[in-house]
């Protein structure tokens, strides 16, 4: 494979974006006894969490809106706002005393202000504030997708640069982690994401009415019957099979879906709203070919990094994080393709992986480590619901044309 070549301009453009946020300078000396709040309320989780400066969990508290949004079909913004407003208070506090630290002790706090769903967005960034102006603390905005990058550097001693993939309810993207606010995008989703994707799929096949299922999310769900599924029953294509760059689409793959599904309805005369006796098989079929469109997405890009030299030669790693990267069947997918291409693959846990406050507290120690982005309490900060992570080359990867080899993807349930 040539080198595809950078050109100069964009180049310059690159080290223009490296260092484009607040700086304050943080002495190294103490550092570990430094105290951080993290405030989570992008999307329908509250959470918040005290970390000291090696990263130790000190406190945390979440509460989940998941029962409520899964009886209402989808989550309703107005009404994650609302449970945010009752719950934030009560959150914060729990984790402050299971942290043993009063609000006076903290360094800083750091709270999700972009992306996400805006009236969740408001919620904790009202509240944070007020907080910080009322006990006179650095705030720091938080980027939600740096912020589950980086996560698993608060469990591995992991340098820059690395790659990244991350895939939840709202996002799914691969981008090249180059500093704690240095990121390349390369790929992302040109209409849904996958976890919503699936959800769509869950509540399109009534899974909710499922004995094992009713208490589950919608990608739970499928994962769980996936496993007394046969994949090969049904055959659904991979998504942008012809388009040789690193980008995602979910959108078709939910069509094809919905249509076998009302197919399967009229053909054994069910309404909708009743389980198919198949539903196990399509559940099966359905992540099984969710997992080979971001595994052959993720082979290019590491191709393409290979290529322009923008991972280490010796030990190179891919994070895989977000909501749906606690799905295994997918894990093994990825791992499949790490491998192959002699990738490391580091997953957090899967309760890191969802939205909690420990991920917004950590990403605040590693800017209040370096000094980066760290506010007065009287500055006013804005939420943005759309926010773009790094800079992006989806551009130059489309234009190398990367062609991907064939990989065999046998995964075990």
């Amino acid at each position: 494979m040539s080198m595809f070549p950078f050109k100069a301009h964009f180049l310059r453009r690159l080290q223009q974006c490296r260092h484009t946020c607040w700086c304050t300078p943080s002495p190294a000396k103490g550092f570990c006894s430094r105290l951080i709040l993290g405030i989570e309320t992008s999307c329908d989780d509250t959470g918040a969490a005290v970390l000291d400066g090696k990263g130790a969990i000190l406190g945390e508290s979440l509460h989940s809106q998941k029962e409520v949004h899964l009886r209402a079909g989808g989550i309703i913004p107005t009404v994650a706002q609302h449970l945010h407003r009752e719950n934030i208070e009560r959150v914060v506090q729990q984790a402050l005393e299971r942290s043993g630290v009063e609000p006076s002790q903290l360094n800083a706090v750091a709270t999700t202000v972009k992306p996400g769903l805006a009236l969740s967005l408001g919620v904790g960034l009202e509240f944070s504030q007020r907080f910080v102006r009322q006990y006179n603390k650095p705030f720091i905005p938080i980027h939600h997708m740096e912020a589950h990058a980086l996560t698993v550097r608060m469990l591995h001693p992991i340098a820059f640069p690395f790659l990244v993939l991350l895939i939840s309810g709202g996002h799914s993207l691969l981008a090249v982690a180059r500093g704690i606010d240095d990121f390349l995008l390369l790929g992302y989703t040109l209409d849904e994401a996958p976890g919503d994707m699936l959800d769509k799929v869950a509540r399109r096949l009534s899974l909710i009415k499922h004995p094992q299922c009713f208490t589950l999310s919608g990608g739970q769900a499928i994962e769980l019957l996936a496993k007394d599924g046969d994949r090969l029953k049904f055959s659904f294509r991979t998504p942008m099979g012809q388009t040789h760059d690193c980008c995602f689409s979910f959108a078709g793959l939910r069509n094809q879906v919905t249509m076998t599904i009302m197919k399967q309805e009229a053909e054994e005369g069910i309404e909708e709203g009743t389980l198919l006796p198949c539903v196990n098989d399509i559940a099966a079929a359905t992540q099984h070919t969710v997992a080979t469109h971001l595994a052959k997405r993720t082979h290019r890009a590491i191709l393409f990094c290979k290529a322009n030299g923008l991972l280490p030669s010796s030990s190179p790693t891919l994070v895989l994080s977000g909501g749906v990267a606690s799905n295994h069947y997918i894990r093994k997918a990825l791992n499949i393709i790490a491998e192959t291409t002699g990738l490391c693959l580091l997953c957090p846990p899967a309760k890191f992986c969802t939205d909690n406050g420990v991920m917004i507290a950590w990403n605040g120690v590693e800017r209040l480590r370096e000094g980066k982005g760290i506010l007065p309490p009287h500055v006013d900060v804005c939420y943005e619901p759309k926010a773009p992570l790094g800079v992006d080359i989806t551009a130059e990867v489309r234009a190398a044309a990367i062609r991907v080899p064939s990989v065999r993807m046998k995964i075990a349930n």
